[in-house]
């Protein structure tokens, strides 16, 4: 099973292919996606990658965790997970 990585600091210019063009010389890449705001259409500046092994995973991060892209210093890390939504959706529970 592949590892998700979470990519922070992208320009907004960034799309899910450039994505997966920096990531592909450090293994196989199972999927990019560039987080987009769904009412202004553009990037949120950051995104997801998920490699094929926890090796190919463990290499993109040293090789790509703090280098430039586009004037900016990436994150990369690995993906945690999203941490559940609390409250009841706007209504108060008795």
């Amino acid at each position: 099973m592949g590892k998700k990585l979470y990519v922070g600091n992208l320009g907004y210019d960034v799309t899910s292919a450039d994505l997966q063009e920096l990531f592909a010389p450090h293994g196989a890449v199972q999927s990019a996606q560039v987080i987009e705001d769904r009412d202004a259409g553009r990037s949120k500046g950051f995104g997801f990658v998920e490699m094929s092994s926890d090796d190919e995973a463990n290499k993109a991060i040293a090789a790509l965790n703090g280098q430039l892209h586009g004037q900016r210093a990436l994150t990369v890390n690995e993906a945690k997970p999203r941490a559940p939504r609390s409250g009841s959706g706007g209504y108060g529970r008795r």
